[in-house]
């Protein structure tokens, strides 16, 4: 199956590049240079992509525009090696340069700000993000702990805000999904008077409870509010507020009798993700020496996250099962400030800063007793349960202070080559507060404590310029993962964690033909992890979390993109390999040498648009996952998929658009995420060991936009 799905993948792209070929000679009549694309995020700072170092992919407003992606991972899964993985109503986990994972190995940011602060990473905090305010979003693939700490392991992800227009511009957009029972509502006004400009942009998404998919209502409030004042020709203040409101459902995942049936059961009734969220940033940027700009941002963070997760149900005895119920407060408060320094010797340039963060974290968890229902298997009430079971109730609360330094120098020794050396260091501190009392008793937590961890992330790098449109590029870099705050106090005794350490080796090419119409961007990688965290079973019914484990990743990255006057296209892969090169699960259970869970070796999207007239754009997209083991022992395996997408638009003319997206054009059965617990031995039952999040049957969406200026 997965041979068969691979070789139409390849055959569609291959059709669709020959077609390109045939317009090549439209696409350009002159021979010019590869235009230069600018990136911010691979050196905090406007920098020509020719001289980055680093793999890093780029969706600018132009393709947010034209595509209006329903979610984040609708805009990020066209770069080729990154994943967005839907778990509904924008809930998600992500896979660049590692498995499907729910692992703090990312870094998610807004204009170069980390979104949430380290130990408290949520898998699904793109969804505290509005795209529909956003410039632009650039991915840094591999590790960026040089430039923004800890986290930033695997990649990072940069949102940038759009900035206020300088001409009057209002924008009105609808669109409905009746199969999934989904709607949404975008609006945006934005000018500049004088030195003044504001922008507004916020979207309202509705998903019903009348959908292909039992219990998976979500309903989305976000808004992105900017204003850019220009102090003098050399200076200006910037704000930004962004505020989220998520009500979603949680219709978790199926186990395996439920799943193959494709009927969009839920065996959930009452799990639920709220998450309130704001964010706001005050900047000011300058000319403070001769050919040196200075940045001081101060932000806040203030987020509610509440929950009954369905991924805690468990240990069922005949109707009852045990969960939880929770809230993770954050509460941060910070500067970041950063200088630019142009120097003429040696072309060169040096980005430093400090960055200092406040965080305060209170938790609080009760347990449930759960009633589950013999028939259907369904999960139908709950009650708050006593605090002697095992799960143990949790109240505490942990202040997270964050200071470092960093710095990055960039410099040509060379002609065409661009060699780029920096660092960050880090200094990281728990202040733990257990607020029940007997502490350190079975029932109540862990004794308070205060923990520290400091670590030192160096990168270095070069990029050279082989021609107009040619350029190759290498680095070595590290990242590192400190012991989340669950991680070191979830339990009733601290586990004694240090930071997980990460080096990435990279090679990459960048290059372009037909005059710049079509490019080439390509990367080799190889990303090894030190002391990665993993739940070790010291004895049946007792485990604890240890720094006892070490793997490896590495593949290939390639994307290709062309732009003609007629047809446009784009084809994205990763090829890789997830591997334990040490994973010890306890004495008698040793996974060093396999594949790691839920790893893909095959990733892969392909788009070929036609344009038949002004304003008119039809595309056809694939979209490949290959085959991946569910489980650490090798032995159960999900078979990958393949979906096609359809993509239509029309410009009316005075501002008016309509379009249409059909989502899994072949109404294909898939899975978005498959895991298996099976250990490898013993008795296995799929059916109480293999649980999958089921993936969305055919759809179509019509949308209607009106915009005023530009």
């Amino acid at each position: 199956m997965m041979k068969s799905s691979k070789n139409k993948t390849i055959q569609l792209t291959l059709l669709s590049f020959s077609i390109l070929a045939a317009f090549g000679t439209e696409a350009r009549a002159e021979e010019s240079a590869l235009v230069e694309v600018v990136v911010i995020s691979a050196a905090r700072s406007a920098t020509k992509l020719s001289e980055t170092p680093s793999a890093i992919g780029v969706v600018d407003l132009d393709v947010l525009q034209r595509d209006k992606p329903k979610t984040m991972g609708d805009a990020l899964n066209r770069i080729a090696g990154v994943h967005w993985n839907d778990l509904g109503n924008e809930q998600h986990s992500m896979a660049i340069r590692q498995p499907i994972t729910t692992a703090s190995v990312y870094q998610y940011l807004e204009d170069g700000i980390p979104i949430r602060p380290l130990g408290v990473f949520n898998h699904n905090s793109l969804n505290e993000m509005n795209l529909a305010g956003a410039d632009s979003v650039e991915v840094l693939k591999g590790p960026a702990s040089s430039l923004y700490g800890s986290n930033a392991v695997a990649g990072a992800i940069n949102l940038m805000t759009a900035a206020p227009s300088r001409k009057p511009y209002a924008m009105f957009g609808v669109r409905r999904e009746p199969v999934a029972g989904f709607s949404r509502i975008d609006t945006a006004a934005s000018n500049t008077w004088d030195r003044f400009g504001l922008r507004f942009s916020h979207y309202s998404s509705r998903r019903s409870r009348d959908n292909w998919q039992q219990y998976s209502y979500g309903d989305k409030d976000s808004f992105t509010l900017r204003a850019d004042y220009a102090l003098t020709a050399t200076s200006q203040l910037r704000a930004t507020l962004v505020r989220t409101d998520l009500d979603s459902a949680m219709a978790g995942s199926l186990f395996e009798n439920d799943y193959q049936a494709g009927n969009g059961k839920s065996i959930n009734t009452f799990t639920y993700r709220r998450d309130l969220t704001t964010r706001a940033t005050v900047a000011w940027e300058g000319e403070t020496t001769a050919g040196g700009t200075t940045t001081v941002t101060l932000f806040t963070r203030r987020n509610d996250h509440g929950q009954i997760p369905s991924y805690q149900i468990g240990s069922c005895s005949a109707t009852l099962c045990k969960g939880a119920k929770n809230n993770n407060h954050v509460d941060s408060r910070g500067v970041d400030l950063k200088h630019v320094q142009e120097f003429r010797w040696l072309d060169s340039r040096l980005v430093a800063g400090v960055y200092i963060d406040r965080t305060g974290n209170p938790f609080v968890s009760d347990n449930l007793s759960i009633v589950r229902e013999p028939a259907s298997g369904r999960y139908v009430s709950y009650t708050l349960a006593s605090a002697t079971q095992p799960l143990g109730v949790r109240d505490y609360s942990t202040d997270i202070d964050n200071d470092a330094l960093f710095a990055q120098w960039e410099f040509t020794p060379l002609p065409h080559l661009r060699v780029v050396a920096g660092g960050r260091s880090d200094q990281i501190e728990y202040d733990y507060r257990n607020r029940l009392a007997p502490k350190g008793s079975t029932n109540y937590g862990a004794p308070d404590e205060k923990r520290s961890f400091a670590r030192f992330s160096p990168k270095i790098g070069a990029s050279y310029v082989l021609g107009p449109n040619a350029n190759v590029y290498s680095n070595i870099s590290d990242g590192f993962t400190p012991p989340e705050v669950s991680q070191l106090y979830g339990k009733t005794g601290i586990a004694d964690l240090h930071p997980a350490t990460y080096r990435n080796i990279e090679l990459g090419m960048r290059l372009a033909f037909l005059g710049g119409a079509l490019s080439l961007d390509s990367a080799l990688y190889r990303l090894t992890g030190r002391d990665t965290i993993v739940s070790y079973t010291v004895s049946p019914g007792s485990s604890e979390n240890r720094n006892a484990g070490r793997t490896r990743s590495q593949g290939v990255e390639l994307g290709l993109n062309y732009d003609g006057k007629l047809v446009d296209a784009r084809f994205g892969t990763a090829i890789a390999r997830h591997r334990y090169d040490s994973y010890r699960l306890s004495s008698t259970q040793d996974f060093s040498g396999n594949d790691m869970p839920q790893a893909p070796r095959d990733m892969t999207t392909a788009e070929i648009a036609y344009k038949p007239m002004a304003g008119a754009r039809v595309a056809l997209e694939v979209v490949h996952q290959g085959r991946y083991w569910m489980n650490n022992a090798n032995t159960v395996e999900y078979g990958g998929h393949t979906l096609l997408n359809l993509r239509g638009a029309y410009r009316l003319g005075n501002g008016w658009e309509v379009w249409m997206q059909v989502r899994n054009v072949g109404d294909r059965h898939y899975a978005d995420s498959a895991s298996s617990s099976y250990s490898g031995s013993g008795s296995y039952v799929p059916n109480t060991q293999n649980q999958y999040t089921q993936g969305s049957p055919r759809s179509v969406a019509m949308g209607l936009t009106y915009t005023y200026g530009k």
